[in-house]
């Protein structure tokens, strides 16, 4: 059946490949972004089609879209966006998820609420479940997008009870894949970008700390899966459960792009996690979901985009 799906911040990197899913998929897609962090150019080639409608809008501010189902990812997700405006950040993790579980009430839409790994902090448990609740600074550089986002589940969940409002909430892990943004700080697209111009690569600490990298078409496959789950599961992580270090993800993208570039040390950030990696029986138990795309393939795929964005922007 056609659905009409809002999706917020869908011209960012998640939110345009999932504009392209939803269409291929059959459904009519609103793409609602404010194009502080994601750009134009990741939905352009979606203008044609009938079935997809842009609006420029900033989720803090209140909107009525009719829809049957919302996937809320609108918020600055790198570090380096998150902190330059952490009041901002927080009013879009707060007041936007406010208003966009509001507006699924008024229209009696189902909404997801895009969440994160980050809810966990420095882990003090490994791998990460559901469960667990985490060991978060609130008051350290992070906390605007860390406390932003547990204050968004609670939105949720209340919601869900007080209003009964059909509310879905995904925790994020690392994911990566073409149109990521080239300068979010992100550890995958920092590699691409400096071993394709043969500069130094930028690790810190020794690169010993972990995460787990999930390619972006597995990602959204547990998303779309998640909204459709007939009872609500509660939180529910989506992420690739095969943990590396930050050493090898340099050493693999050094090798994969033929760079000539080094290996740089730098002083680990504030509040970094040491580990990061999901427990994701609960995906696998009730969506029958795991990822499918190798670290090889997808980061393959991710290299061809950036080396095509350099030659762009060289030309």
């Amino acid at each position: 059946m056609r659905k009409r799906i809002l999706v917020t911040g869908g011209a960012g990197f998640l939110g345009s490949h999932l504009c392209e899913k939803l269409l291929g998929l059959g459904h009519e897609v609103v793409c609602l972004d404010n194009f502080f962090t994601s750009a134009r150019r990741n939905v352009e080639h979606l203008l044609d089609d009938h079935r997809f409608e842009l609006l420029r809008h900033d989720v803090t501010e209140s909107i009525i879209v009719e829809c049957d189902e919302i996937y809320h990812l609108a918020c600055p997700a790198s570090p380096v966006h998150y902190q330059r405006n952490p009041v901002r950040t927080i009013r879009t993790a707060v007041h936007g998820t406010l208003n966009m579980l509001e507006l699924a009430r008024t229209v009696r839409a189902r909404i997801m609420i895009a969440s994160t790994s980050e809810v966990y902090g420095d882990p003090k448990e490994h791998p990460q479940r559901e469960s667990y609740w985490g060991h978060v600074n609130p008051i350290g550089p992070r906390a605007c997008y860390d406390e932003g986002k547990r204050c968004a589940e609670t939105l949720a969940v209340s919601y869900a009870r007080q209003y009964d409002v059909t509310t879905r909430i995904v925790r994020i892990f690392n994911t990566y894949g073409p149109r990521m943004h080239e300068n979010d700080g992100r550890v995958v697209s920092n590699f691409v970008l400096q071993a394709l111009q043969n500069q130094p690569i930028t690790i810190y600490g020794e690169g010993q700390q972990t995460r787990s990298f999930c390619y972006v078409s597995d990602l959204l496959e547990g998303f779309v899966r998640l909204l459709a789950l007939k009872d609500d599961p509660g939180p529910v992580n989506i992420g690739n459960p095969s943990e590396r270090t930050i050493r090898e993800l340099a050493e693999m993208t050094i090798k994969m792009t033929g760079s000539k570039s080094v290996l740089k040390n730098e002083p680990l950030p504030v509040d970094d996690p040491t580990r990061r990696c999901p427990d994701i029986g609960k995906a696998r138990a009730l969506l029958d979901w795991q990822p499918k795309v190798s670290i090889e393939e997808g980061l393959g795929k991710t290299i061809e985009h950036f080396r095509s964005f350099l030659n762009q922007q060289g030309s």
